[in-house]
């Protein structure tokens, strides 16, 4: 097999000023050095990177990042240093901690009929925003859909989260996880929480597959593990990533019992106790007596409605009547009430924390 390389290029004024820098400020190694009466060129590698230092290059200074899991014992705990070349050095932690913003609490409906075009993003899976402000970065829910089914492009990867949910309304997705076994095949109304950094990747879908993902932040990385092979060799069931545990509820295996809302019940699908209290996940159901105003005290509360109608009615907003592809968010504190409701009526229920404390009006 051929060998290849590839190096950046940067530029420098005196090669003997730079090389110290490089070497003993930030750790790399000196591979090819030439001409040697009166070097011009400087070949170094460390941390993942090549670089081509040269005399008189054109280039404009650049920016180095390097990233360490101990950027205080790393080049005297420096964040920031310029090199003799001109090429700042930013020093940033290699695994930095999920960083939760403040929620700016509003209340939002977001219907289908009035949505804008889906949008094509990862592996050509098509997205539809549901929360357009993000509650300030707090949370992103997102509905996707995949129109023609079959194998899907993607590759073993994780984010980087506080939370996540994978909910399936329509269709079948099958999905294989770190120390979970084989695939999984998530049907209509199953749903898996993926903990924070499992590795997974998607396999294959049905035609017209749809899901709900709620991540929290809004704005988390998503990296790709070149090295993990999925499935792994052990099954690993009680396995905890952050203090969570990856669950995969099917909703045939679901009870219905009383809500924390008067008019309906609800299908409790583990995931209060699989996060240890992080986030509750709730189907909804009317169960025939009359709907009552109420308030939450949480945090986060978002609905989907994946069947049936209703009336969203809130203290001081006009009424929503609301239909499949609907979504809201309740702030706390406000007064609402679900009424209304069809008999096929079907919500979807998600609470951050889990199982928010509800008064009656």
């Amino acid at each position: 097999m051929t060998e290849t390389r590839a190096e950046i290029r940067l530029a420098t004024q005196e090669l003997r000023n730079d090389l110290p820098f490089y070497t003993k400020v930030l750790g790399m190694r000196l591979d090819m050095i030439y001409p040697a009466d009166d070097p011009e060129v400087a070949v170094l590698s460390g941390h993942g990177l090549r670089l081509r230092i040269q005399k008189g290059a054109a280039e404009a200074p650049g920016t180095l990042r390097i990233l360490t899991e101990d950027p205080d014992s790393f080049a005297g705990g420096q964040r920031s240093l310029t090199a003799p070349n001109g090429t700042r050095v930013e020093i940033e932690d290699l695994n930095p901690p999920v960083m939760l913003p403040q929620t700016e609490h509003a209340f939002v409906v977001r219907r289908l009929a009035d949505q804008a075009p889906w949008v094509i993003g990862r592996a050509g899976m098509h997205y539809r925003d549901l929360v357009p402000s993000r509650l300030g970065g707090a949370v992103i829910a997102s509905h996707i859909r995949i129109p023609d089914g079959g194998p899907v492009p993607d590759m073993v990867h994780f984010h980087r989260v506080g939370f996540q949910l994978i909910f399936c309304i329509k269709g079948w997705v099958d999905v294989v996880y770190e120390d979970q076994g084989g695939p999984i095949r998530l049907h209509a109304g199953d749903c898996f929480i993926q903990p924070p950094e499992i590795r997974h990747r998607v396999l294959e879908a049905s035609d017209g597959i749809e899901v709900i993902e709620i991540g929290v932040p809004a704005e988390h990385v998503t990296e790709i593990d070149h090295e993990m092979v999925l499935p792994t060799p052990h099954l690993r069931p009680d396995r905890e990533w952050q203090g969570q545990r990856f669950v995969f509820n099917q909703s045939k295996s679901g009870v219905f019992a009383p809500s924390r809302l008067p008019g309906f019940v609800a299908r409790d699908t583990t995931i209060h106790a699989g996060t240890k209290g992080v986030a509750s996940v709730m189907v909804l159901r009317p169960d025939g007596h009359e709907a009552r105003w109420t308030r939450h005290a949480g945090d986060i509360l978002f609905t989907f409605v994946m069947a049936g109608e209703m009336t969203l009615e809130g203290e001081g907003k006009a009424p929503f009547r609301l239909s499949p592809g609907d979504a809201f968010v309740i702030p706390p504190g406000m007064a609402t009430r679900y009424a209304e409701p069809s008999a096929d009526l079907e919500l979807l229920e998600v609470s951050l924390p889990g199982n928010p404390v509800t008064s009656l009006e």
